[in-house]
């Protein structure tokens, strides 16, 4: 009798697969998040890299990830890129600050062959250099509570400028008010928005990082709020820049050949995501595939976890 065919032995042919052919320009970017904020990050790099295809993964059944642990939300994480695997992907950005910071070490390391980046790093790297010449600049930080609880924003600031003064303030509650669609001249976006920054404010801050991919969508009433002498800084527009610095090292950008196509997956095909979709991206997209919950978590449980990737 044969054998049965498991995730391990599947994992196997796609790598051997994947070392065959490898990523060609033609190759789509992969972008995945919790829910809608990350198609911020695919708005920015279609504004940057408009010729590329890029797939878009909104967990939004499971969202959000900001008050879960670090070993769900990795698993989470696990399960989306095996399933996105067979797109043969370029590039793989975790546009979610709370799964970057929680998972993005452990996801490189599972997946080796597989480009991946998050939008800390390049946010960090732009707060530094926003704080210009100052010896001491003050610099805040605000994202999910999973965000701010690692302190990844703060060791990666504090690696650039070891002098700075680095506050960081949890928001949970803006991107829940993001994904319920509440528009920024709604009286509960003003008071959640003027009541998390006001501590910020009264540290006389000189930079202001929005540690979460939602939250570029009130970037214009968070910098009424704080106001002109505050640098704010926009973690999806720095990680499209970061993409594009690596696939133009990579020698993987698509050149011509018209605009890129958008192809968009999620969890939970409610309503809210295609009447959302647009707000975020700006443009009207085409219906999203539904993958079942239970479609991911059988892939993880056919395996060990770092099992799923074994050199070949």
């Amino acid at each position: 009798m044969a054998s049965p065919i498991t995730l391990k032995t599947v994992c196997r042919l796609l790598s051997v697969v994947r070392c065959a052919a490898m990523s060609h320009c033609a190759s789509p970017i992969v972008v995945l998040d919790s829910g809608l904020g990350g198609l911020t990050v695919v708005r920015a790099i279609r504004q940057v890299l408009p010729s590329e295809d890029i797939v878009y993964f909104g967990d939004t059944a499971r969202l959000p990830y900001g008050s879960k642990s670090a070993a769900t939300v990795t698993n989470f994480v696990r399960q989306i890129i095996t399933y996105l695997y067979p797109q043969d992907p370029k590039h793989v950005v975790i546009a979610c600050n709370t799964a970057t910071a929680l998972s993005l070490a452990t996801i490189r390391s599972e997946f080796p062959e597989l480009s991946i980046s998050g939008v800390i790093e390049p946010g960090a790297r732009a707060a530094a250099l926003a704080a210009g010449q100052r010896q001491r600049p003050v610099i805040g930080i605000i994202g999910t509570e999973a965000t701010i609880r690692s302190k990844a924003y703060e060791q990666a600031i504090m690696r650039r400028r070891q002098l700075a003064k680095v506050f960081a303030m949890s928001t949970p509650l803006l991107a829940p008010i993001i994904e319920d669609g509440r528009t920024v001249d709604d009286p509960l976006v003003q008071v959640a928005l003027r009541q998390y920054l006001q501590p910020l404010m009264a540290r006389n801050i000189n930079v202001l990082v929005l540690g979460c991919t939602h939250y570029p969508i009130y970037r214009e009433a968070i910098g009424e709020i704080v106001g002109p002498q505050v640098a704010v800084i926009d973690s999806a527009d720095q990680c499209a820049q970061d993409v594009q610095r690596r696939l133009g090292s990579a020698k993987l950008m698509r050149d011509g050949g018209g605009a890129g196509g958008l192809r968009c997956f999620v969890t939970d095909n409610s309503p809210r995501f295609a009447n959302l979709a647009g707000r975020f991206l700006g443009l009207e997209i085409e219906p999203p595939t539904w993958v079942s919950t239970d479609e991911l978590h059988a892939l993880s449980s056919a395996a060990e976890p770092m099992e799923l990737r074994e050199a070949v």
